[in-house]
């Protein structure tokens, strides 16, 4: 019995030595586990957002922006979250009541206050562009211009955003935004596969960009950009009262002016418009716009008949392309200097929704224009029964407006069947729109201080080195625990002996 009292008093797990080694020891292990779970906990991405309100001549969109608050090469990695039409046609239209202008944009506006994360609110930048629809009101009434803008001004700033200006961008920046915009969605300013260039088309203007190795024989109509730690010279120019509702008017004025019938109301033979259309308008409706200058017609109306003949729809779309005169070594058309078309080419807005709702985008030119040819000559009471779900407006302008597209392509900025296949018909890349704003958004990031983002609790090498010490000081301490013990026990039974 003493002997075992004995070797219970002088068990070396007892010794105050070893107890102070076992907690240290224990301490230092759950030190390194707690070091390692803070380590790599994952990190709460910061972002930042952005809105911009892309205030077009037929409707207004609303894009909501992100990225994160930590930037690459001092440009924020900015990618589209929510998209929002604005009901009603761009706020040009409430030039008789400029008030309604602002409150328009509620519905969307709205549902920007709850997308974005209320603690951002009040850092949240709001820009709105317009464009050209804006133009065309500036150029007939500056003064009912500003006071939509003002509307527009004084509505926006009683959301908790933070207000940037709302202001009519010019032809040749919606132009070089929709080119960042397209290059920026390919990734292409940090491959070495060159750029896209960039084709818009809207209802009053349309817009080309591109990046050219020529010189540029007019300064107007070259821009300059640094993304990505890169400079890029590119050659853009935007054709106001070109896009397709401007175009329209232009072509059909063209052939009431050409009409030798002078009885009210005109009769219109248009080759443009499905066989069997037939509708009465008036002709205040087609020269109500800048583009055209004062109504000197005593007429009032005219009956609009469609007789679909793609051929003579050409020519006559043809007829709105100046090529009489050209001052430099090349032009695309009303004496506008444009060098060679060269690379591959983005199409959007307008380009893509017509050219995809007859199914021409993966076409060659000349098998796009015998599709199209088909079309057109198709009746229009066929037409409205197989799109039944379109709007008769829109959907009678089809044929017009592909005809247009492909005369613009080939007769205005000189693309040929054998260019064409560069050509790329495009709505969206990755979830994000192809338009102007994205690029604006990414041009304007370089001017927001970037966030000091979340960093882990010790940098990588002072985490290595903490880890290895701590294990280390854990295995001499075992080391130091063994011999005691070892040494305890041998005394321990040398004792008995």
């Amino acid at each position: 019995m003493d002997e075992r009292q004995e070797m219970k008093v002088k068990n070396p797990w007892h010794r105050p030595l070893v107890i102070f080694i076992t907690v240290i020891i224990a301490v230092g292990i759950i030190v390194m586990v707690a070091v390692a779970v803070v380590q790599h906990k994952p990190l709460l991405q910061k972002y930042k957002y952005g809105i911009v309100l892309d205030a077009g001549s037929s409707h207004t969109s609303v894009y909501i922006y992100e990225w994160p608050a930590e930037k690459e090469n001092n440009t924020g990695m900015v990618k589209q979250t929510h998209a929002c039409n604005v009901k009603g046609k761009g706020i040009s239209s409430y030039s008789g009541n400029p008030t309604q202008a602002g409150d328009s944009l509620k519905d969307c506006m709205d549902e920007a206050r709850e997308k974005i994360p209320k603690h951002r609110h009040q850092e949240t930048p709001v820009y709105l562009g317009a464009t050209a629809g804006m133009r065309l009101l500036k150029m007939e009434n500056d003064n009912a211009s500003q006071k939509v803008l003002e509307s527009v001004e004084q509505f926006l700033q009683t959301y908790p955003f933070s207000y940037q200006g709302a202001r009519i961008i010019s032809g040749q920046e919606e132009g070089a935004f929709g080119w960042i915009t397209v290059n920026y969605l390919s990734d292409n300013f940090r491959k070495a596969s060159g750029t896209l260039g960039a084709l818009d088309l809207g209802g009053a203007s349309t817009q080309i960009t591109f990046v050219s190795k020529q010189e540029m024989e007019s300064p107007e109509n070259s821009i300059d950009f640094r993304l990505y730690g890169n400079d890029y010279h590119l050659y853009t120019h935007s054709f106001l009262c070109y896009g397709k509702d401007q175009a329209l008017k232009l072509t059909l004025a063209n052939e009431i002016q050409a009409s030798r019938i002078k009885t009210d109301p005109i009769i219109l033979e248009d080759p443009c418009f499905n066989p069997g259309y037939n509708v009465t308008k008036s002709i205040q409706s087609t020269f109500n716009s800048p583009c055209l200058g004062q109504n000197t017609f005593s007429l009032t109306s005219f009956i609009h008949n469609g007789i679909g003949d793609g051929n003579k729809c050409h020519a006559a779309v043809k007829k709105v392309f100046n090529r009489t005169h050209c001052s430099t070594s090349s032009c695309s058309f009303n004496g506008v200097f444009q060098p060679p078309v060269e690379g591959r080419f983005g199409a959007f807005s307008a380009f893509f929704f017509v050219m995809d709702f007859l199914n021409l985008t993966s076409y060659s030119l000349p098998e796009a224009k015998k599709q199209l040819a088909n079309y057109c000559a198709t009746p229009w009471q066929t037409i409205k029964q197989r799109h039944f779900q379109v709007k008769e407006k829109y959907l009678s302008e089809y044929c017009f407006s592909a005809t247009y597209i492909l005369s613009l392509l080939e007769d205005g900025y000189n693309f040929t069947s054998d260019n064409w296949k560069d050509i790329q018909f495009i709505k969206k890349i990755g979830d994000s729109d192809a338009g102007w704003t994205l690029g604006y958004m990414l041009n304007l990031t370089n001017m927001i201080p970037a966030e000091a983002p979340d960093t882990p609790l010790l940098p990588y090498d002072g985490y290595v080195t903490l880890m290895f010490f701590l294990s280390l000081l854990i295995f001499v301490l075992f080391l130091l625990a063994y011999v005691s013990i070892r040494r305890s026990s041998g005394q321990a039974q040398k004792a008995i002996i």
